[in-house]
């Protein structure tokens, strides 16, 4: 990956040359997640993301927020056909009918899933990695899937969860801190790994 910014702080260079990239992940990529409203928040983003860059994602973040409920799975059980309607019909948020409706359903199927498992989302997903974060340890590139997304993304389909391939649950694993994926010359490398270590 070329760089085209200057990064004299060595950070991951997908998020240069944008603040508010640099900011979520000074901040939040990576860090360990461990509610289920945050998992099913970045689960509803990494959703809308698919075709797309995180970059335009990141930059609708809080018009989504505002317009679907705070990401709270129990309210989006009343979602309207008025809401459903001016969501649609709102330039902030990203306009797609199938990705609302698979976030939709999936807060259904969330609310359904720890009925039926009596735990909770974000356990579930740990379970995945043993409790603890992998490690990805990486320089130079990142993949687009790996053999605990495909694994992941089978088990939730098998939930009967919708937009959620193995790329879609790649990049949810390194968002939530599933898997450390800093590059090991970027300082949140070690910070997120220190963070780890307490987890």
């Amino acid at each position: 990956m070329a760089l085209t910014h200057s990064n004299p702080h060595n950070k991951c260079p997908w998020c240069l040359g944008d603040p508010l990239m640099e900011a979520y992940h000074d901040r939040e990529w990576g860090v360990p997640v461990t509610t289920d409203h945050g998992m099913f928040e970045h689960l509803v983003l990494e959703g809308f993301q698919s075709g797309l860059s995180w970059r335009t994602v990141l930059h609708k973040r809080e018009a989504f927020h505002t317009a679907l409920h705070g990401f709270d799975a129990e309210s989006l059980l009343s979602f309207t056909e008025a809401e459903r309607e001016a969501f649609l019909a709102n330039p902030q948020v990203i306009r797609n009918r199938l990705k609302l409706e698979a976030a939709l359903h999936n807060a259904r199927t969330l609310v359904a899933f720890r009925d039926r498992h009596g735990k909770g989302f974000a356990n579930y997903l740990w379970d995945f990695v043993g409790g603890t974060p992998l490690d990805g340890a990486r320089e130079g590139s990142w993949p687009a899937t790996s053999k605990e997304s495909d694994e992941l993304s089978k088990a939730l389909k098998s939930e009967g969860f919708k937009f959620i391939g193995s790329t879609t649950l790649y990049a949810h694993m390194q968002a939530t801190g599933l898997i450390n994926d800093h590059w090991m010359s970027c300082p949140r490398y070690r910070e997120v790994k220190a963070l780890a270590q307490t987890f």
